[in-house]
């Protein structure tokens, strides 16, 4: 890609406990660079869910004003935007075309049109579509094809995985992007995202479980051979864990955020049951003495709990640890619990890593910006590079001349030192890598414009 041709794209995370703004671009090596950053606490969000627009308007406009402030020359009018939520369903759904000129191989405007047919499926009443996925194609007798075009034959059909989510929870996350002056170019469903940041060729086609944990909901997504199989929204997350230790211990919320991150662990077997940490009394009362045993208990307790989801949903598709050779990519800001690599094999008996968007990264930025924290963000611009790489949707900016901020950079930036040994596997050409589907491609050939709809033309 031409670094003078491409566009800025913006991802704007919306979650429970943080909004997250980062504006990148793709360097000539394909890599993005993250040219603003800016985040802010999020209070009007509930388990994903936009509830409290006005306190959100001020939450998104918060992470704006920091992601100016890291960079006073952007200039952000079009986001791609996450979605999560106890909303979110799916379902399996299977679709044909008869071909009008079967004599023809098949081009991709009928492929386009097969998908197309998709948005008619019934869904219930107050939801609506979000993404319509193909996972893999058929034609006439032949199964199991990854892309149809070229083929030759009367029938193309294939199966589909359709998102949807409730029409009020879509439309207030529209009131509150549009209330702060911008447009949403896409929403994408945020465990996509955030395995389209994590994930590399190799996971993709040895089948692997994308766990992403947030503060209101853990959200998954289950690959298997090169194809979508499942995705599955857990009512759990980060901020259900500190709810439980605030109960179960008696302490204030900041308090028990504050154990949690400093002292919790998943696996409460390594904890050492002879150390305590003291925290202030409320009002006058005297200081508690916490046990940090009892504090990895409750922590794993919910961990427990959000795990045997993830278990149930492999079960519900057929996928266990046989099939899936990648093993669980564990993201979001809840995979920096101590020892939840342990607790997730133990519990699924797959195995587990923590997934950070490092490998789509240029170098040389700063630690904060690969957290697994900030996956859903930055694979919401990619997201958005992808569409525009196969003009999926049009983008009339085009390049500026905006560098990456030096508070973005390693202060002492240090090259990467590079191993050169004989390569396992032929590498492939320039012209093999421009015809290999990417990640987007593979998942999702259509995003389902969700903000055109007659209900959404009166705010």
């Amino acid at each position: 890609m031409n670094n003078h041709e491409a566009p800025i794209i913006v991802g704007l995370d919306i979650g429970t406990t943080k909004i997250v703004a980062i504006a990148g671009r793709k360097n000539e090596q394909g890599k993005l660079e993250i040219l603003g950053f800016g985040k802010a606490p999020s209070n009007g969000v509930k388990h994903g869910q936009v509830l409290n627009i006005d306190f959100t308007v001020r939450a998104i406009n918060q992470a704006l004003k920091n992601c100016y402030e890291s960079n006073p020359d952007l200039e952000i009018k079009e986001v791609y935007v996450g979605i999560a939520g106890h909303h979110i369903k799916s379902l399996q759904t299977r679709g044909d075309i008869v071909r009008q000129e079967s004599e023809l191989e098949i081009q991709a405007h009928e492929v386009d049109l097969l998908i197309e047919n998709q948005r008619k499926t019934f869904i219930p009443a107050g939801d609506q579509i979000i993404d319509v996925i193909p996972q893999d194609f058929h034609v006439d007798n032949i199964n199991a094809i990854k892309d149809p075009v070229g083929y030759n034959g009367v029938k193309v059909g294939a199966n589909f995985h359709i998102i949807t989510g409730d029409k009020n929870a879509i439309r207030n996350i529209n009131r509150a992007v549009t209330r702060c002056e911008l447009s949403i170019k896409d929403l994408v469903l945020q465990p996509l995202a955030s395995a389209g940041s994590v994930m590399s060729d190799v996971d993709f086609e040895a089948g692997v479980v994308v766990l992403d944990i947030g503060g209101g909901t853990s959200d998954i997504a289950v690959f298997h051979d090169g194809i979508l199989k499942h995705t599955a929204v857990i009512p759990f997350g980060g901020e259900n864990i500190t709810n439980d230790i605030q109960v179960g211990l008696g302490v204030l919320r900041s308090y028990a955020e504050a154990l949690k991150v400093q002292y919790g662990s998943a696996w409460a077997s390594d904890a050492n049951a002879n150390a305590y940490v003291t925290v202030p009394g409320i009002r006058g009362l005297p200081p508690k003495e916490i046990s940090v045993k009892t504090l990895s208990q409750i922590i794993q307790a919910r961990m427990d709990e959000i795990l045997d989801f993830v278990v149930y949903h492999l079960k519900q598709v057929g996928l266990d640890n046989k099939t899936l050779n990648g093993g669980v990519i564990l993201t979001g800001g809840g995979a920096q619990l101590k020892h939840l690599i342990q607790l997730t094999e133990y519990a699924t008996g797959l195995n587990a890593r923590i997934g950070l968007p490092t490998e789509h990264l240029a170098p040389n930025h700063i630690e904060e910006l690969k957290k697994p924290m900030y996956s859903t963000c930055l694979g919401l611009i990619l997201k958005g590079y992808n569409d525009y790489e196969k003009q999926y949707k049009d983008f009339t900016e085009q390049y500026k001349p905006i560098q990456v901020p030096k508070k973005l950079k390693k202060e002492n930036p240090v090259d990467e030192i590079k191993a050169n040994p004989e390569p396992l596997v032929k590498q492939p050409s320039g012209e093999d890598r421009k015809n290999k589907l990417n990640f987007w491609d593979k998942v999702q050939r259509s995003i389902i414009d969700i903000f055109k709809e007659e209900d959404d033309k009166m705010m």
